[in-house]
């Protein structure tokens, strides 16, 4: 499933532009420790985060990640979204808790 097609299936909010949402999204991931995302994320994951630094963009577009979904209606900061416009890493916003997100992306079909 496309990443544009999951966010709009369980509705989140696209913070960046387009450039993103055109991935193939194939799992879930969730954790908040870089490191760890960098030595156990996949190709395709939907990252479930609660950080918004800049750095969040690098491990994506590292690992190409599908996406980044911050839950609980976390604002993110500007010079992330930027950073991930550049990248063409999708920024998404949730205001379920990265539980509920996971559930919604499992209904869904992305395990």
């Amino acid at each position: 499933m496309l990443v544009r097609e999951a966010g709009e299936k369980i509705g989140l909010k696209l913070l960046t532009g387009e450039a993103g949402i055109g991935k193939d999204l194939t799992g879930v991931y969730i954790c908040d420790l870089l490191s760890w995302v960098m030595a156990h994320g996949n190709k395709g994951d939907a990252w479930i985060t609660v950080q918004t630094h800049a750095n969040i963009v690098a491990v994506a577009a590292f690992l190409e990640l599908g996406c980044i979904i911050v839950p609980e209606g976390i604002e993110v900061e500007e010079d992330t979204l930027r950073k991930a416009d550049e990248e063409g890493v999708a920024v998404y916003q949730s205001s379920l808790s990265a539980y509920g997100v996971a559930k919604e992306l499992y209904r869904i079909g992305i395990e």
